[in-house]
Formats: structure tokens, sequence, C-alpha cells
């Protein structure tokens, strides 16, 4: 995000010097829990987050006003270090091109674990920008002694500002990060509103939480090339609700056997999607949803250009 993308101030915000406001990075290998911290530093469910690796395919902008600062996270996919397809050089374009306009970075790793997976996206960081180590998943490590050495080397491979081991999962330690992050905030107006979340539409997050539950429900049988295009998006009058949104989605698979699990036994698992999904959505959106999802096969979209960006990856 440039200086020229930046968003202004919002009309009559209150030009205070003691305000601060500034862009933090979120940044690591596939399936570290970046998503996860991000919702967790925000308050609110903003990023899809899955057990498959790589669910994460745009950058998301999440927005936390805390006290006299406002903190604008940016997600970013994980960095991929395997099959050059169009879709993957897109998610690492969109990495490289938040990493080096940031006040901060926020270096995500599973806590004592490094691997060249790590060590690539660790390659990108940009001298001058402070960076903190984030330790994440501090809950699975059973001997907390083990991580001296571990941190020892990690200071050696970058001259980290900090190291924040934590548990994305645990709200102190989610508060002690928001704390060091602000110390690298510069003073400034802030750019959004005090209630903004994110700078994601609706239309965007209805095609992200139905992707979830596709991705949650299939499990690892589902190829992660599958994706979700929304097709109609409406909000409607409506008598009974005091919010009424209608949502068509197509959900775009490669072969023929994936539409087929897609669908699953009687049209039961797409069913069991389309539910959770709307269900998660009215809560998003405050609305009464209805919700229509369609599967398509698209062979080979993955490594199509022109298909990946029509489907909106940048």
């Amino acid at each position: 995000m440039t200086e020229q993308e930046r968003p202004p101030a919002p009309e009559g915000a209150p030009d205070a010097p003691a305000q601060r406001c500034g862009l933090v990075a979120i940044v690591g290998k596939p399936n570290v829990g970046k998503s996860t911290l991000l919702n967790a530093l925000v308050g609110q469910k903003i990023s899809i987050t899955s057990r498959k690796a790589q669910t994460t395919r745009h950058r998301i902008t999440g927005v936390r006003t805390q006290g006299d600062t406002q903190f604008v996270f940016v997600d970013t996919p994980g960095f991929q270090t395997r099959h050059s397809s169009a879709l993957n050089r897109s998610l690492n374009k969109a990495v490289t091109g938040v990493i080096g306009d940031v006040d901060v970075v926020l270096f995500v790793v599973e806590a004592g674990s490094f691997t060249l997976g790590d060590a690539k996206v660790l390659s990108l960081l940009r001298p001058g920008i402070p960076a903190i180590l984030v330790a994440n998943k501090l809950d699975l490590v059973h001997r907390r002694g083990e991580l001296a050495p571990w941190l020892r080397d990690m200071q050696q491979r970058h001259a980290f500002t900090e190291f924040m081991p934590i548990s994305a999962k645990a709200s102190k330690d989610v508060d002690r990060l928001l704390d060091v992050c602000a110390k690298y905030l510069p003073q400034q107006p802030w750019w959004y509103g005090e209630d903004e979340l994110t700078d994601r539409s609706e239309r965007f997050m209805a095609g992200e939480m139905v992707r979830e539950k596709l991705f949650r429900l299939t499990g690892d049988e589902l190829p992660y090339t599958s994706t979700v295009v929304i097709d109609k998006f409406e909000e409607e009058p409506s008598p009974k609700f005091k919010r009424m949104v209608r949502i068509a989605a197509t959900i775009v698979v490669e072969r023929d056997s994936h539409k087929a699990m897609v669908i699953g036994e009687g049209g039961e698992k797409l069913k069991r999607v389309g539910t959770e999904a709307r269900q998660e959505l009215e809560q998003l959106f405050d609305a009464k949803v209805f919700l229509q999802l369609f599967v398509k096969v698209r062979s080979g979209w993955a490594d199509d250009e022109a298909r990946v960006r029509s489907f909106g990856y940048e």
C-alpha cells in the first residue's frame, strides 16, 4: 500500500497530535495462524480460517481502534514456494506488495520451529522496517526452556526489534502484542472511522465465508485451488426484516470428481456448506440472508492468468 493508496482521514475526524495510526503487516508461511491472529487483533472475525494450508487468498485489511491508536493490520496470503501457477504468483505478489511499505512487520512462525518456508518469507523482509518475531502457538510447546536456543538462532537470522511468544487464542497475549505494536506507529490522524473493522466489502466477505465452510467441510480431499465467485449480491426491502440480502455464489472446481465431492450424497454436503455460511453471514451483516450455491467445473483455471484475474485475484 503506497502513500497514494492510503485512505484519507475520515471527514470530520479530529486532527489531534496524540492520535497514532499506521500499517502493520502480518506475514509468514502458509498455515502458521496469521488469519487467526488477525481476527484476534481486530476483535472480530474478518479473515477466514481452516486447517487447510493456503486458505487466505487475498490481502485482508483489519482495523482496530483502541484509545488514541488506530492499528491497520494487513493479513497476507502465505508465501507460496511450490507449484508456480498463475494463482500462486498472484498470492506471492500480494505478499511482496505489502512488506515494503508498512510501519512494522509481524513475522509469524510456530514457536520453536523454522523451516525452508519460513526462511523464504524472512528473506523478503526489508532493512529499516521494524520486524517483531511472533512465536505463535505457544500453547503447543511443552518445554518452554527449549525456546531459548531457538530464539538465539532466530536473532542471528534477522535483527528483530522484539520477540513475542504468544498464543493467538489467549486474549492477554493479544493485548500485549497490541501494546508493543503501538510503539512503532507514527503520530497522525486515523484513516478509518472508529467503528470500522475492515476495508473489504460485504460482497467480498460473502465469498470468503462460503470458501471457508467449503474447506472446513471437505477437509484435505478438495484441492486448495477451488474458489468461490459471487454472482449476485443484492439488498432487498422487506416488511418482515430490518435488512434482507440475497446472494448467489458459484463454487468453482477443476474436475467432475471434485464437483461430486462438494455436492455430496443427495446434495447434503453443499446444503451444509450453504447453511453454515448463511448463518455466519447473518451474524456478520446483521441481516436476513438468502444464499444460493452452484458448482461449476473450470479445468486449469489456476494456471490461466486471465481467469485468475476474472475471479478477483490481483
